[in-house]
């Protein structure tokens, strides 16, 4: 068998993150290895104590043009890219003086970190490396003989197999670092494109590339048969992505999905207005309520459909409180989100061991631009974010009646929740808290009647005299196609209602409305979310 081992004599390091340089340096030198680099990664290494050569003593050529001209150069790309026991490869390194690099070692300049402290357009256009990944692609094609580290996490992997194979690294090893080579200036390419797609407003370029970093391997998907991961991509909105999990087991597929459906929806609450608490149960908000203070509005959340709480998910809007804790604490709960938490906050959850706590360091804004995207079979469905608020929405009462101040507070409540319930979405709201939620539902008069019937529900336990349905507003994230809808919303107690319009049916709808003493308010904007 061919010995697929292959000894380093020769490694070029150039590297902005310099974390954990010097030691690795050190370890390939003591091992004979001859250390070329660039730059500052060069007087880094110098001022160790190392020896290093300077690229531009390889090459012949100084660092010209602002360093944006180093390493594209024969003398740099020829010992990465010539094979090894290619006769007519190693004549030609002989005749034009060619030594083999056998170890690249190379992380790109911070294009990511320079756009996400809100950078200029020449400083980002400035930190677009151009030398870094042409050696990347370079060596990762070339892994049969070179070996190519993109990231410090690497060094004790590489120097394991030296240790292990005198000098050498295996085949196996060599390609595990090609393939993340590749990885990794893909998800550089693609964060390039997409900032540039957005300074430009192209809302729809040619070609569009999402990239992301491992944030962690699951344990599964939806379902234990199917396999899956999560990434984190250049945009740092604050969530369950950027989140630090103080305590609790591993996340799971389902929780991250659920937990980032609660704290989007949190996020439609300005905590300096108000408390508020959102509980997710498979992705749809079970209960939201806005109150003077978390413990209030968690109370008033769970009201509304406590059966569907118990091993939900709990999104709130401020610090976590002592007294919250212990309140959300009281039932099994998955996932607590919140922007931060007390010392004794952490403490009360922390007796409870699976339970896990996420502090996110801030909410999202509901207003920002930005991507989603989603697969479909051989393409993606990419559009931009629902930024849409009805704070800023010109609300048109449609009917005879215009709702009291009492109800536009609840309307517009509901229609916050209203865009983050699969549709179709009945939402009945009543004092600043859902009492019926209906999502996902094939027809409109369905999600009515399923929400009607869960405010039933909550009345038994609650052994309430009457459904707080009555007495209640209604939100619906779509227009009514027929009056049946909103005339089941009716009979359920609803007073006032808040929709999109736009049905060709519409005048219908109003006229119902009418008959019933009903008030009405269009937005004009529809919240659809599948």
């Amino acid at each position: 068998m061919t010995d697929t081992t292959r000894r380093i004599t020769r490694a070029l390091l150039s590297v902005s993150d310099k974390t954990g340089l010097i030691e690795f340096a050190r370890a390939l030198a003591a091992r004979g290895v001859e250390l070329v680099s660039t730059g500052g990664t060069a007087k880094a290494i110098a001022g160790a104590g190392l020896k290093v050569k300077d690229v531009s003593d390889l090459t012949g050529f100084p660092e010209m043009m602002d360093g944006r001209v180093k390493t594209l150069h024969p003398k740099v790309h020829g010992g990465l890219l010539a094979i090894r026991d290619n006769k007519e490869h190693a004549a030609a390194m002989q005749a034009h003086g060619i030594a083999p690099i056998d170890l690249l070692v190379v992380n790109l300049y911070p294009f990511e970190a320079t756009v996400e402290k809100g950078a200029g357009f020449e400083e980002c256009i400035e930190n677009i490396d151009i030398g870094g990944p042409a050696m990347i692609r370079a060596a990762a094609k070339n892994h049969d003989d070179v070996a190519v580290i993109v990231e410090a996490q690497d060094y004790p992997a590489v120097l394991d197999e030296l240790a292990t194979n005198k000098g050498a690294t295996t085949l196996a090893l060599r390609r595990r670092l090609a393939a993340k080579a590749y990885a990794r200036t893909a998800a550089y390419d693609a964060a390039i494109s997409n900032w540039f797609a957005k300074q430009l407003e192209t809302e729809v370029p040619d070609f569009r590339a999402f990239g992301g970093r491992l944030i962690q391997k699951l344990r599964y998907g939806e379902n234990p048969h199917q396999s899956a991961a999560f990434y984190a991509t250049p945009e740092k909105r604050p969530g369950v992505a950027t989140a630090r999990q103080v305590q609790g087991k591993e996340l799971s597929y389902n929780n991250i999905n659920d937990t980032d459906a609660a704290y989007e929806c949190i996020g439609e609450f300005d905590a300096r207005r108000t408390a508020a608490c959102v509980i997710v149960k498979h992705a749809n908000p079970c209960g939201v309520a806005e109150g003077t203070d978390l413990v209030s509005a968690y109370r008033k959340a769970l009201a509304c459909d406590s059966t569907s709480a118990f091993g939900g998910i709990v999104a709130v809007n401020r610090t976590l409180d002592a007294e919250a804790a212990r309140t959300i604490t009281e039932i099994f709960t998955e996932v607590i989100i919140a922007p931060d938490a007390t010392d004794e906050a952490i403490k009360i959850v922390a007796a409870k061991k699976n339970l896990r706590l996420l502090l996110a360091g801030g909410l999202p804004d509901p207003r920002s631009v930005g991507l989603t995207a989603k697969t479909v079979a051989g393409g993606l469905l990419v559009q931009s974010r629902d930024n849409a608020v009805v704070d800023d929405m010109a609300l048109k009462v449609v009917t005879k009646r215009a709702p009291s101040d009492a109800e536009l507070r609840d309307l517009q409540f509901a229609f916050r929740v209203a865009k983050h319930v699969k549709s179709n979405t009945i939402i009945y709201a009543r004092d600043l808290a859902t009492v019926g939620i209906g999502a996902g539902q094939m027809s409109r008069v369905d999600s009515a009647r399923i929400a009607a019937r869960k405010a039933q529900d909550a009345a038994a336990e609650l052994k309430l005299a009457e459904p707080l349905t009555k007495g209640s507003v209604v939100a619906s994230d779509a227009f009514f196609p027929f009056a049946d809808g909103m005339l089941a919303c009716i009979e359920a107690g609803a007073t006032a209602v808040i929709q999109p319009g736009g049905s060709v049916r519409d005048d219908e709808v109003i006229k119902a409305a009418d008959e019933h003493g009903i008030a009405m308010v269009f937005t004009g904007i529809r919240h659809f979310r599948h």
